[in-house]
């Protein structure tokens, strides 16, 4: 082992380290989640839910799919939560646990994990403020994401994160849901009141009322050009200086701030005062307060249907990977005559339970539609759309490229890749999603947008380094451990399967791969790694 005068006494103590902490039985078990307490259960809720579909599916005159087998929904909720597969062993736990309401009590469990907290709250600072850099020093996308982390883990109310994130006020370190604001920071030192209405719209009532900025909306005759720049005045007297986010309602000359709309070709302070107003409901508006909290406490008002829907489909959106109402940013505007559709029946137990994101987390996970399989029996190509559309089937979804590297790491390794593994591991996961999502391309900031995969992103997963060091049977290597651990073939088979693809194998294929492992047993499992690796399978939410 010549190789080992290189390698300094520190690095080796590291590596050493992190075998120690890896190794064991492939068997070993976590313990299994407590029962959730009966006053937390959502039972009536889930059933209320899926009374709604099955009549849906009724009306329809449609049989839905089967039911999908339980490692295929626990993977759903591991990608969902976590951004990748299960690990082995919390598979082997998932399956050994016994108890009733196993999910449930799994997915609570799972909502508590500080890799729940860091995934979900990347994908809501991606809806909060996009995925560009913003301006320099003053915009902290890590502090954003730090906070909303907190506020998941501490299943916060959503409609406090709200109030938080559109009043802010102090520096973007200490107060970190003040880069809501300070993104929307000009060149010229002032923000931009229209980006920040257009977000506001978008994120917390689920409306696209950009088109709205110039003109009367050309499509939805509802929304006009005034409810576009009363929303924008909301934020004219919001100011972002070293001091931090503050709102001054007097400028240096002490005279009033006010909004102004510049016309064509002249400058915005020549322009028309538009005074804040709110496009519907102006008796929700507080009296007194700042500009920016009166329209905090509109937006989050406990009868605007909007907030609770938007927030709701959004949520189905991101544990699916498609909004049960496309798209998620714009939806039909609430008719208080029409009897309570999904996101109603989700907006209610989430006002109820004190507007907390875990509930819809829950109520979605545990529903019918959720539950269903991918593979519908149906071959009338119109039929099955139709089930498409009604949620009568699971919809196949192109993985996120955070969940595809999120898995290729995962997968790699038996035990979870979590706030507990080794330094060196945790290092070596964030460096390669970086490095990754570099080269695999970035979904960008509509991520629910339909994807479609390219020959550069194949060829990545065949021949990159990153499958490479995954399925490697080396020192700290998780095909390395399933092949030293596991007591015959069949094991190695059945734990790499279950590895990468949170299933068994087949039959069929048992058999091949047990006639591979007959040869050179590591180049084997490295061909068997890549093999699932490069499955359309594994890139898929099926």
């Amino acid at each position: 082992m010549r190789w080992l005068k290189w390698i300094s006494l520190p690095v080796l103590g590291l590596l050493l380290s992190a075998v120690v902490q890896t190794a064991g039985s492939v068997e070993a078990l976590l313990s299994s989640p407590a029962a959730v307490p009966a006053d937390q259960q959502l039972d009536t809720a889930v059933a209320q839910l899926n009374q709604y579909f099955q009549q849906r599916w009724q009306q329809a005159g449609l049989q839905p799919a089967a039911q999908a087998d339980e490692l295929t929904v626990f993977r759903r909720v591991s990608l969902a939560l976590f951004g990748c597969v299960p690990a082995l062993a919390e598979i082997k736990a998932f399956e050994q646990d016994q108890q009733p309401n196993r999910l449930d009590r799994w997915i609570v469990r799972m909502l508590q994990d500080d890799r729940f907290g860091r995934y979900f709250a990347d994908r809501l600072a991606r809806s909060l403020t996009g995925v560009e850099q913003g301006p320099l020093f003053i915009f902290r996308r890590d502090r954003l994401r730090d906070w909303l982390a907190e506020q998941l883990l501490a299943d916060a109310s959503w409609g406090r994160m709200t109030r938080d994130l559109i009043a802010a006020e102090g520096l973007w370190t200490d107060q970190p849901a003040a880069n809501f604001i300070t993104i929307a920071r000009l060149e010229n030192e002032e923000l931009d009141e229209v980006k920040l209405a257009g977000r506001t719209a978008r994120m917390f009532l689920g409306q696209r009322i950009d088109c709205a900025q110039c003109h009367d909306h050309p499509f939805d005759p509802q929304w006009k050009q005034r409810h576009f720049e009363g929303l924008a005045a909301w934020y004219c007297q919001a100011t972002v200086s070293l001091a931090g986010v503050t709102d001054f309602d007097r400028d240096k000359n002490q005279q009033p701030v006010v909004y102004k709309v510049a016309e064509p070709g002249k400058d915005q302070q020549s322009g028309r005062t538009v005074d804040p107003a709110v496009p519907f409901n102006e008796d929700w508006l507080p009296a007194t307060g700042s500009l920016r909290s009166r329209l905090a406490t509109w937006v989050t008002h406990p009868d605007n249907r909007r907030f609770e829907r938007a927030i709701a489909n959004r949520i189905w959106g991101l544990m699916v990977g498609r909004p049960l109402l496309d798209p998620v940013d714009d939806l039909p505007h609430p008719e208080d005559s029409a009897p309570p559709d999904a996101l109603d029946l989700l907006g209610a137990e989430f006002r109820r339970r004190g507007e907390k994101l875990s509930v819809l987390i829950r109520l979605i996970a545990l529903s019918q539609p959720w539950q269903l399989s991918s593979e519908s029996p149906e071959q009338d190509l119109q039929l099955l759309r139709q089930q498409q559309d009604h949620w009568a089937v699971f919809p196949l979804v192109r993985l996120r490229p955070e969940q595809v590297i999120g898995s290729l790491f995962q997968a790699g390794r038996v035990r979870m890749v979590d706030q507990n593994s080794h330094p060196l591991i945790r290092f070596q996961k964030m460096t390669s999603e970086n490095d990754f999502i570099q080269e695999y391309g970035d979904a960008g900031e509509d991520e629910l947008n339909a994807q479609s995969g390219s020959i550069t992103q194949s060829l990545l997963k065949m021949n990159g380094r990153f499958t490479a060091d995954s399925l490697k049977v080396d020192l700290l290597s998780g095909p390395a451990e399933v092949l030293q651990l596991s007591p015959d073939d069949a094991t190695i088979i059945e734990n790499s399967f279950l590895m990468c693809l949170t299933r068994r194998p087949s039959a069929e294929e048992q058999q091949y791969f047990l006639e591979q492992l007959k040869d050179n047993r590591n180049q084997a499992v490295e061909d068997l790694f890549w093999a699932l690796f490069n499955s359309p399978e594994f890139s898929w939410n099926h």
